[in-house]
Order: structure tokens, then sequence, then C-alpha cells
């Protein structure tokens, strides 16, 4: 069955695909100095997204939510977090790595970059060798799933190597932020980034940063920008017990505090993981039946997104296969990787895997070049 326009699954790594009952949440106007508001649903919000992020020790923690994409938060959390005198380390293997590394250099940061390439994860030996080598270097920054290619790095090993020298670790979790299981305050990670419209489900329009309370509290000061500035951001929700300090977007807001629900009645961050994982399964086994090729292999692959190969056939067009995949109700993404002719496909959002046997029939459908 043909869909309208406005009647598709976003097949991407967000903006995704929301429930009903998400959009339907935004149905309302909120004032933003209202107690319904700021203690009914932001500090609710903040208190569920210290809890998703660690059972350890969630008093260690605490939640700053900031308007914008997810590159405002991530901005804002390196323009605070790391001090004037402060030197940054950017685990760069795709477009944003290579991000995170444009913020350091707009923000006239100290940084160095370790670039692997968008193919390979980070090199833990050199990180080792490095963090050992520059006692000066006060702060690491990595993304979790680096969704250029879908790669999921290797957090785990970073954080150990991290921690275990006493830097500051950052980690732009953007795109795997509840959907993939981690504690941050095992991990020892100090700074964790999301945004709403990511694995939590909500709709675009802000972002948020689990933070280590006792370093937040040091970076008074430190921020290089008025409207990015992370510890005035959480002071002002902090005393006012849920005030943003300026126009918040209250609709996506009270969208996010639904979505939240939803996840914890899907059975919380683990259940939306198998849900995910299978998602991405089913995708590969039917796109590989179909002769598809995946970019990276398994090992390197996520729940998230999965990147193929293009159809090597003089009459392949990605943006024909794009249309004729859009009319049956899917969108999917065009390729990021350099030098790479690939696409992407993302598998989370509220999508399951009776989607993805759907989508991989439409895709079966739309081979006009075989």
């Amino acid at each position: 069955m043909e869909r309208t326009d406005n009647d598709y699954l976003l097949l991407t790594p967000g903006p995704l695909s929301t429930s009903p009952t998400v959009r339907l949440a935004m149905d309302r106007d909120w004032c933003t100095w209202d107690d319904d508001y700021n203690h009914g649903v932001v500090t609710p919000i903040r208190r569920r997204l210290v809890q998703l992020a660690t059972s350890a020790c969630p008093d260690e923690y605490t939640c700053v939510l900031m308007q914008g994409s997810g590159t405002f938060s991530v901005e804002a959390t390196i323009g605070t977090a790391v001090p004037s005198d402060g030197q940054l380390l950017v685990l760069a293997n795709g477009a944003y790595g290579n991000r995170l590394a444009q913020i350091a250099e707009r923000l006239n940061i100290d940084h160095i970059v370790h670039d692997s390439g968008e193919l390979d994860p980070p090199d833990l030996r050199r990180l080792e060798e490095e963090l050992d080598g520059r006692p000066d270097l006060s702060h690491v920054v990595v993304v979790h799933n680096e969704t250029t290619t879908g790669m999921m790095n290797p957090l785990d090993d970073i954080a150990g190597i991290v921690k275990s020298r006493d830097r500051v670790l950052l980690v732009d979790s953007m795109s795997a932020f509840g959907g993939v299981p981690l504690d941050v305050g095992e991990l020892g990670i100090d700074y964790i980034i999301s945004s709403a419209n990511k694995c939590i489900q909500g709709v675009p329009g802000f972002g948020f940063i689990i933070a280590r309370r006792s370093l937040l509290e040091q970076t008074r000061g430190q921020a290089r920008s008025l409207s990015l500035d992370l510890y005035d951001q959480w002071r002002v929700m902090e005393d006012g017990q849920g005030k943003w300090r300026y126009t918040s977007p209250t609709h996506t807001v009270r969208a996010f505090y639904q979505a939240l629900q939803e996840l914890d009645e899907e059975g919380g961050v683990e259940a939306r993981h198998a849900r995910y994982a299978e998602n991405q399964r089913r995708l590969v086994e039917g796109m590989e039946r179909l002769g598809f090729q995946c970019v990276l292999p398994k090992a390197y692959h996520s729940p998230i997104i999965t990147s193929f190969l293009n159809p090597d056939h003089p009459d392949y067009e990605f943006r024909r296969f794009y249309d004729l995949l859009k009319q049956q109700g899917f969108v999917i993404y065009p390729g990021k990787v350099t030098g790479v002719d690939s696409f992407r496909i993302g598998t989370i959002g509220h999508v399951f895997p009776d989607d993805i046997d759907r989508l991989v029939d439409a895709v079966e459908r739309s081979m006009y070049w075989t």
C-alpha cells in the first residue's frame, strides 16, 4: 500500500518515528514559570535521566537540560567543562568525532585529535601512550555510537584507560543513550550527552547532559558562551526546581516526559536494546539475502544504524531507490562515509521487527536495477 508523504517510518538515527501518544502529548500549551511544568514535568525528567544513567551511584550525578539540537548540548559541555588551562584529546572516527574537534577549534580550546579513520575504532594503544606521555591532557571526549557508519565504539575499554589515568571523560552518546545499557558510575564517565529525539524516542528540541556533580560545581565562570553555559543552566534549574534560564521548548519537554513513561512500560533500556538489536539483526539478514553488503564487519555493528554499500550496477541511483522506498512508507538515509558509495538504515525509534520485515520486502520490490 502506498502512503502519503506524511505517513512513513523514519529509519534514521534521529529524528525518528515516535509513538502516537508521544505526539499527542504536545497537544497542550504550558507556562514556563508554572509549577505544573517545572515541578511536575521538568524535575521528574531530570531525576529519571540520572536513574537511567546509573544505579551504582546516582547521588554523584546531576542532569542539565539544554535547548537546541544535540550538538548544542555537546558544545555547551565541551565549552564549560574544559578550563582555559585544560587540554582536550578528541577521539575521532567519523563525522561526529570530527565535529567534536570543530567545536574545540571554534572555541579556541587547546586540543589534539586522534583520527583513526571512519572504518576503524579508536586506537586504544595510542590512547594509552598519549595519556602516559602527555600529563597536560586533562580531558578526553569520544562519540559512543558513530552514526557515520553505525560503529559502536569500545566505550568500556576507553573509559577504563582514561579513568585509570585520572582524566576527565566526556561521552557524546547522542544516538545510544537509552537504547544501549550502560552505567556511567561504574564506567567512571564524568559527562554523558544525548538528545530528546534519539533512543528515548521523543521529538527534537532539546538535549541533556548527565554530569558528575562534583566536577560541574567547579566549572562556574568557565563557559565560553552565555546561552550555552552549562553551569549557569544547571544552577538555575537547581535553584528554580526545574526552571530554565531562557524559554524552554515546552511541548517537546512534555512529549519527552511521555516518552520516558513509555520506555519504562516497554521494560526499560534492556528491553528497548533487545528490540533494537532484533530490528538490526533482521535488517542485516534480509539485506544480505537480497545481495547487499554491509560497510562494516559485524563485530563493529550497533543496533542503532547500519551502512550498506550501494549496488555496483550502472542503472542504480540512490535517489530513485530512496523515492521508491518512500512511496512504500520507509525513509532511509544517504551514506556519509568518505569515498564509499553507501546508504544507511536506522533501526531505532517506534519501529518493530515486523516493520523491518516489511522494509526488506519493500527493498526487494524497489530493486529496479536487477
